[in-house]
Parts: C-alpha cells; structure tokens; sequence
C-alpha cells in the first residue's frame, strides 16, 4: 500500500450534476466548468498536527468499534447483524480516513525531501563559491609572498654606505635634492655610481695587468741570469773550501744541514731552526747538527708507486704465498709493535758544552705514528773522573733530565691520543721502551712545537715555532745548570764516600775551626729501602719523597754517639734542598718524634738551609748541610749534663763556646753560629 500511495495519483474530477456526462468539450468549457481536486494542494491548507490528532482519533474509534463488533458477535444474537453491519460500515469509513491520512504523509514526506534536497543544492553551490573565493586568496597571499620575498639582483652587491654615498658622488649622480626622500630613487642613484666605480676600478684592473706582465717579463730576464750565475758560484764555493776550513768558516758545511734540514718532520725542523737561531744569538758554544739517513727520509716524502706486476710474477707470488706459512698472532702484534713505534730516519742532535769544557749531548728523535718526540742524553766530561760508587744515577740517562721541570719524569707519552694506539697493539705504557726510544719529556714536545691540552678535544697538532722560541731559552739554561750541579755532586760524593766533606774556601766562614764528630759513611739508598726508616715517615707522609728522587745515607759519629742522616736528594738541586731525616744513637735512639733537640738539629739543615748555600750557583749546598750536622752534633753532645756518679773524665768536654746551654722547658740547646764572634746561641 505504501507503494501505492507514493506514487503520483491522477487527479480526481468532480463534475457538476447539470454538465453533459459525453462528448467533446472545449478548453475552456472544462476550465470554466470543471473543477480538478489535488491532494498537493490540499497538504498545504491541512495541519500536520491536526491530522496526527485525527489519526489517533481514528485509531481509537477503530479500535472501538472493533470490539464493539467482537462483543456483539459474541452474543450470537440475530438481532445483532444490523448493529454489526452498521459498526463494519463505519469502521470502512474510519479506514477510508487513514488511508487517506496515509497519503497525505508519504506527499509530505515527498516534499520535505524535495526541500530538502533543493536546500542542500543551495548549500553545495554555496559552499562551492566559497571554495573558490578561499583559493583565489590563497593565490593572491602567494602573489604576495612572491612580491615581498623577491630580492633583486643589485641586493647582492655591497654598496657604499649612504653617508659616503652623498660625500664622494658627484651631484649629476647623486641627486641629493630627489633622493633624500624617495628610497627607490636613492637606490638607483646608488647603483649608478656603483656602475661609475666598478668602471674605474676595471681600467685600473687592466692598467695593473700590464704592470704585471711587465715585471714578469723583467723575473724572466733575471731568473735566466741567475741560472747562468749558479755554475759559476758552485765553482767559487768548491775553491773556497780549503780557506773555509782555515778561517774556521764551514759555509759550506752550514749549507748542507740546512739542505737536509728539508727532509726533516715539522717538530725536528722547529727545534732545528729555533737551536740553531738561539746558538748564534746567546750561545756560540751551541752546536746543532743533523743526523740520521737521507735517502730513508726522501723516501718518506715521495708517495708509493703503483706496480703492475706481470702474471708470471704474479704466478710466482703465488707458489710462494702457498708454500709460505702464515705469521702467528703473536708475531704480527710485534710488527705491529715496532711499526707503530718507528722513528723517523733523521735525528737532531744538540751539543751543551760548560765552562769546565763537559758537554751534554742531546739527540732529539720523532715517532712518527705517535707524533712525540724522545730525547737521549750523553755526558763528557772535560778530565777524567773517579766513579763513586754512590753517584751510580747521577749521570745516567735515565735519571739525569728527570724531572728538569717540575713532575715531569718522562716515563709516560705526553700525547693522550697515544693510550688508544697502545691498546690497539698491547702495549701498556711506553716507559717500557723508553732505553730504546728516549724520554717523551714534556718539554722536549715544546722544545719541537709539540702541545697536547688534556682539557681540549684532540685536533691534528701542528708544530708551533713561537712555542718552541719561549721555551727554548729557558730550557737551555736549566739543562746547563743541571748538568753542572751533577757534576758538581759527582765530585762531592767522591769526597764522602772516603770521610772528606770538601768545605770550599768562600764558606769557611759557617763553621766553627774546631769540629770534632766527623762523617765515617755515605752509601747510596734505593726507594724501597727509605721508605723502611722509622724516622723518614713524616717526610713520605708530607709528598717530599717519590721515586724519582735520589736517597742516601750518612753516618757521623763521635766516640760512642752515632747519627744517621737520611738523605732525600731532590733532581732539582740545588733549586730544591736537599731533606734530611735524622736518628741519634747514644743512650739509646733518639728521632724527632721523641727529642726535641732532634727535631731543632733538622730544622737547622732543613729550614735554615739558606745560610748554608754560599756562593751562587750554591753547589756546595749538600757538603755544607753535612758540616752543619757535624757542627750540631758536636753542640748536641758537649751541652748534654755530665752524670756525677760516672768517675773519669767527661766523654764529650765542652769545647764550644755557647751563652746558654740550654733554654725553657724543653731544655733546647744552641744551635746557631754566630760569625765572627765564634759563640752559639739559640734561635
């Protein structure tokens, strides 16, 4: 029925009972006479509300006559039929209504959705010019972003400021009464004269290329002349040579080292050229040479050939790869080793030569893959010289440039970059090489231009020359001064080791003329042996000893009294003193921990060590410390209160004269000289 209902229904045609019921009529007749009936129509005139109340309405009689119907039938009565037929009667009328009102809503449910669908085209044609006027935004936004990020070509050119724009152009140009108010104008003005200018500067251009094919032509002349000239100075030279070696002018000689100084790595060229500058300004003793092979070091500069082999050396290569065995682990870690470890064919060797006529040879080398360099020294001295046998370390290489500035023993590679080369290979530190290589001292990188910064990224490190310059006065001089000062402790400690404290003449002064306790021993301690002494833990607990001092040990007696001196020899003597650590034997050990006297004897040779030192350089320091401690003991002993009880004669008569012997409650004695008066007193 729904069906039905929706589709369009004919129109119905009430005629008016006086019409014809046949036959043709004209238009206008049955518009004139005729009326049509539309449902359409009638839709528009009804309210919706109203027919859903007549539907409910409807429903309810419907359902009412129903069971009216239901009931009468119940009955069974014959009288009943006429109510029945009645009530079936208005009941198809009632239906008749719902039909109709069926009708009515699929017409409105049509035109809503009519409505509807016209709406929705309404809102697609709006929504489509809005589309279109949202896109020709955009295209003008992007016209727009065009125009004002579009940069023009005379941007790029650096123009002159505006200020020396209007000082230097002229006024044809510059215009200044127009384009001090219109910026495009004063741009093109600008311009213009930047045209003018680059004009003037290309005729110049052009003027100075002639210039230079001028002077060009002019080198070329010389240039030929000087080729010319070249044979006949090799030939001058060559006849020079026996006047060279006359006057004791090697010109020629100078020149070959400064040939070969070519071939040499960046950081020897540094320490070359910066020795070389240094010795003919502050030095003329200083000689700088070059050694090494020449040809290895040529060879180094030139890149390696590629070298096609034929195939029958190839097939030879071959048999001899098969029949070859392969090296084992351990042997390729050994080339790597040594490969990693190379130095560099040439070496730079510097001669120091003092007053007395010893001379310190310094020979510089480069680890090329470690970028570092070593030195190893050599000492000559000017006369024959008996060997101590504590002064073994003095002048050993390993030991004699140790520490020349502070904490820097040599035994480690300065060049952080260094540790992860090692752990590629299995090397743990390079100190196991280092009697074959040298000392990587700190200050032989400076001396070469070398600067590893711990607090930095690593970058490429380049030889610096002006590094070199600041270092290389300084260095030389603490190299003199050390070679001196060992030299001088050579000859003492042959003095020691047979009793004999060398006092020189200019100190003589120090002491008194009477000295009773004398020195009976002097030996050589190690490390390992100083840090057993009972009495030296206050100077190992306070960082005074390291293993790269040198130890030894004294003894001083006078008759039953024994005092051991434990000596800490400092590489930088005699900058840095020497420290002393004392033990007294006599009625029983007596150290600074348990006698003040002790301590107070230390201080003597410790503190006041100043007194002790003489005249510069003060190499005689560590004799006078020792004559020091002999003086005290003599105090110490001759102040000591003599036990009555004892019968004989004192063991140690008084033989010093001293204003007091002792002083407050601590019973401290005088241990101070005084010149000239020749008394002691306190401190």
């Amino acid at each position: 029925m729904s069906s039905d209902s929706s589709k369009k229904r004919k129109p119905k045609v009430i005629r008016t009972d006086g019409g014809p019921q046949e036959g043709k009529r004209s238009r206008t007749d049955v518009d004139q006479d005729a009326k049509y009936y539309s449902e359409e129509a009638e839709v528009d005139l009804r309210d919706p509300n109203k027919d859903y109340e007549l539907y409910k309405q409807t429903c309810q009689d419907l359902q009412k006559l129903m069971a009216e119907i239901q009931e009468l039938k119940s009955k069974g009565n014959k009288d009943c039929a006429a109510e029945i037929e009645e009530r079936r009667i208005q009941s198809c009328v009632h239906f008749m209504t719902l039909k109709k009102l069926n009708r009515l809503a699929h017409i409105r449910l049509k035109k809503g959705r009519d409505q509807t669908h016209e709406a929705k085209q309404k809102v697609d044609a709006y929504h489509l010019q809005l589309q279109n006027l949202l896109y020709e935004v955009m295209h003008l936004q992007k016209e727009i972003t065009k125009c004002l990020e579009f940069k023009s070509k005379h941007e790029e050119i650096e123009l002159v400021s505006v200020e020396e724009f209007y000082k230097e152009a002229p006024a044809e140009i510059s215009r200044m009464e127009i384009t001090r108010g219109d910026p495009h104008q004063q741009t093109l003005s600008r311009l213009d004269w930047e045209l003018e200018q680059r004009k003037r500067l290309a005729e110049k251009y052009k003027e100075c290329l002639a210039n230079k094919e001028k002077i060009l032509k002019e080198i070329e002349v010389k240039k030929e002349y000087l080729s010319n000239l070249q044979p006949r100075l090799n030939s001058i030279m060559q006849a020079s040579l026996p006047v060279q070696e006359y006057l004791a002018m090697p010109f020629d000689q100078v020149h070959k080292q400064y040939e070969t100084a070519r071939h040499l790595p960046p950081p020897l060229y540094v320490l070359f050229v910066q020795a070389s500058a240094y010795g003919q300004a502050c030095d003329k003793k200083l000689a700088v040479a070059i050694e090494g092979n020449v040809e290895e070091a040529k060879a180094l500069c030139k890149p390696p050939e590629d070298s096609q082999d034929d195939e029958s050396d190839s097939d030879a290569e071959e048999e001899q790869t098969t029949k070859r065995r392969r090296p084992t682990l351990g042997v390729q870690l050994d080339d790597k080793r040594k490969e990693m470890l190379k130095r560099h064919p040439l070496s730079v060797t510097i001669d120091l030569k003092c007053k007395d006529g010893s001379v310190l040879l310094l020979t510089f080398y480069y680890l090329m893959n470690l970028n570092v360099m070593t030195v190893k020294a050599k000492v000559t001295a000017a006369a024959e010289m008996t060997m101590p046998i504590s002064a073994g370390d003095l002048l050993s290489p390993d030991s004699l440039l140790s520490c020349l500035y502070p904490g820097d023993h040599g035994k480690r590679t300065p060049n952080p970059a260094n540790q992860f080369q090692f752990d590629k290979v299995g090397i743990l530190t390079l100190n196991d090489y280092v009697m074959e290589l040298g000392h990587p001292y700190v200050w032989v990188q400076k001396l070469g231009g070398l600067h590893f910064p711990k607090d930095q990224p690593q970058q490429p490190v380049i030889a610096d020359s002006s590094l070199s310059a600041s270092h290389m006065e300084r260095t030389m001089k603490l190299l003199k001064m050390r070679l001196e000062s060992r030299l001088a402790l050579h000859k003492q400690f042959a003095s020691l080791e047979h009793g004999i404290l060398p006092v020189s003449s200019e100190c003589q002064h120090l002491f008194p003329a009477k000295i009773v306790s004398r020195l009976v021993k002097w030996i050589a301690l190690t490390y390992e042996d100083y840090l057993e002494l009972s009495y030296t833990k206050d100077v190992v607990e306070a960082g005074l000893a390291e293993d790269t001092h040198l130890y030894y040990m004294a003894l001083i007696e006078r008759g039953t009294a024994k005092l051991q001196a434990a000596v800490v020899l400092n590489p930088g003597y005699s900058f840095v003193p020497p420290v002393f650590s004392l033990c007294l034997n006599w009625k029983g050990e007596k150290t600074n921990s348990n006698d003040d006297n002790i301590r107070s004897m230390e201080s003597e040779v410790n503190v006041y060590y100043k007194e002790l030192c003489g005249p510069k350089p003060g190499y005689q320091l560590l004799t006078n410390q020792l004559q020091r401690l002999c003086v005290v003991l003599d105090v110490y002993l001759e102040t000591e209160t003599h036990d009555n009880s004892v019968e004989g004669p004192k063991e140690f008569p008084q033989e010093k004269m001293c204003l007091r012997l002792v002083r407050g409650p601590s019973r401290m004695k005088p241990f101070k000289f005084n010149y000239p008066q020749g008394f002691f007193s306190h401190r």
